[in-house]
């Protein structure tokens, strides 16, 4: 692979070799998103996997946004339950 471009190698691929948090898979409503647990039944939405075209607009399921859905075990497919929360990490 041949990366192109004017910033530090250190810099592009900062974090790259770091360990990442667990996700958890939720479904509701027809739609499938990734979530990182950020408490027992609280996550912050990673991405939404599959889902209806009209909810990839909707801001309340953008990507760091925080549901609520069912506490399973980490890796596996729950029901949630959305709240729709709209608190952000800061980060982008």
């Amino acid at each position: 692979m041949i990366l192109y471009t004017c910033m530090p190698a250190e810099r592009v691929l900062e974090g790259f070799d770091s360990v990442r948090e667990p996700m958890v898979e939720v479904a509701f409503g027809g739609m499938t998103m990734l979530v990182a647990p950020v408490a027992p039944g609280i996550g912050r939405i990673v991405r939404l996997v599959s889902a209806p075209l009209d909810a990839y607009l909707r801001p309340e399921l953008a990507p760091g946004q925080t549901i609520h859905f069912g506490a399973g075990a980490a890796g596996k497919q729950t029901e949630g339950s959305f709240s729709g929360t709209t608190e952000t990490s800061g980060q982008l």
